[in-house]
C-alpha cells in the first residue's frame, strides 16, 4: 500500500471563495468541476496522487474540532502561512518544529475548517 490516506472531501460554505482560499495557500490551482448533481473544487494531481476536493452540502459542515489535514507546502511554507490571513483564514498555531517530520502551522481555513500546512 502506497498511501493509507487516498482522498480528503473537504466541506465548505462558500465554494468559490474556498477555490480562491486554497489555491492562494498550496500555491496551485484548484479547479472547479462539475460532477452530477453539484460542482466542487479539485485539487491538483487528483486523477494521480493523493488529493482532495472541496464541496458544498447541506449535511456535512466545515469544523475546527474534526480531524487535522495536513496540506503539502514544502518549500514554501511560509509563504503559505502568509497566504491565510489574506485570503480570509486565520492562524491559530504560528509555524512550529515538529520534530525530526519538519515543521508545521495550523490554521483555519476561510471556511471554518482546521488545517495544517507542513513542509520538510
Amino acid at each position: 500500500m502506497a498511501h493509507q490516506i487516498i482522498w480528503c472531501d473537504i466541506p465548505v460554505v462558500d465554494l468559490d471563495r474556498a477555490i480562491r482560499f486554497y489555491s492562494a495557500v498550496i500555491g496551485a490551482e484548484v479547479k472547479k468541476h462539475d460532477v452530477p448533481g453539484m460542482s466542487i473544487g479539485l485539487f491538483p494531481d487528483a486523477d494521480t496522487h493523493v488529493s482532495a476536493c472541496l464541496f458544498v452540502s447541506e449535511k456535512d459542515k466545515p469544523s475546527d474540532h474534526g480531524p487535522l489535514i495536513y496540506l503539502n507546502c514544502s518549500g514554501r511554507l511560509d509563504a503559505a502561512v502568509a497566504a491565510v490571513e489574506a485570503n480570509g483564514g486565520r492562524i491559530l498555531q504560528p509555524k512550529q518544529q515538529i520534530g525530526g517530520y519538519g515543521f508545521r502551522a495550523v490554521i483555519l481555513d476561510s471556511e471554518g475548517n482546521r488545517m495544517a500546512l507542513h513542509s520538510n
